[in-house]
């Protein structure tokens, strides 16, 4: 299963992400290298939200990684969605659904 979740970011976050990136960036890649995070990034102009993929079969695999990681703890990240995707087309689909 899918699961993509949403960061709401501080209005300061390019400002004071220098300070916690690297705990930031060495949680999420601790995350892939368990399979559970696909994909993640910050959208730009604005950067005032991120998103981020997940794979896994339970919800709170995602909410848990937020409330651990850096960027919230230090209110980088002033809030959190967590939201099944259900993903139907492509070759990691979690539902592939091909027209017959």
């Amino acid at each position: 299963m899918h699961y993509m979740m949403f960061y709401n970011l501080a209005p300061d976050y390019l400002e004071r992400r220098d300070e916690y990136r690297l705990a930031h960036l060495q949680h999420a890649w601790a995350a892939q290298s368990r399979g559970e995070l696909v994909l993640a990034g910050a959208l730009a102009d604005p950067a005032d939200a991120a998103m981020l993929l997940f794979s896994c079969e339970d919800p709170e695999v995602p909410k848990q990684f937020a409330l651990a990681d850096p960027y919230f703890e230090h209110g980088l990240v002033t809030g959190f969605e967590v939201r099944l995707w259900a993903t139907v087309v492509g070759e990691a689909a979690s539902t592939p659904i091909k027209p017959g």
